[in-house]
């Protein structure tokens, strides 16, 4: 089964006047730290409140240097619990990340695309192009039970 995993990351920015510039140098900086090998890892703004609720901005500024919390949102393909996924995702971004401390916000069970597409073209009645390609693709490559008898 896949799951979202969203980790919260602690990015450093240095020399910044503004909560605007920090938070466009760290997303820019988490990027370039992370892409070419984890380039479908999505970065965004974390929201930060305070205990009683209050909306905080998402970069702390103290003399021109800013800690910015970030959002890094990815799926994991083919694992059974949440724990395993988080692991996965902590160890995958956490090698990219040096020396950035890095936090599991939460864990969902991944919304299958490909399943809600087929059930909506199957509700119309009409089939997609893309079932009858499959169909034609499955003639075309023989079983692997058949290759065997083949070879024999």
């Amino acid at each position: 089964m896949d799951r979202r995993v969203v980790v919260e990351a602690a990015v450093p920015v240095y020399d910044v006047e503004s909560p605007d510039e920090a938070v466009r140098i760290a997303i820019s900086k988490t990027g370039e730290m992370l892409n070419p090998d984890l380039n479908y890892v999505e970065i965004d703004m974390a929201e930060r409140t305070t205990p009683s609720g209050e909306e905080l901005p998402p970069a702390f500024i103290a003399a021109d240097e800013a800690l910015v919390a970030l959002e890094l949102e990815m799926t994991v393909f083919n694992v059974e619990r949440d724990e395993h996924a988080s692991r996965i995702a902590r160890k995958e971004i956490g090698q990219r990340l040096e020396n950035i401390p890095l936090k599991v916000l939460r864990v969902e069970e991944a919304a299958e695309e490909d399943d809600e597409e087929s059930a909506a073209a199957g509700d119309d009645g009409e089939s997609s192009e893309t079932d009858a390609d499959s169909d034609s693709a499955d003639d075309l490559l023989p079983e692997f039970e058949e290759m065997v008898e083949e070879e024999s």
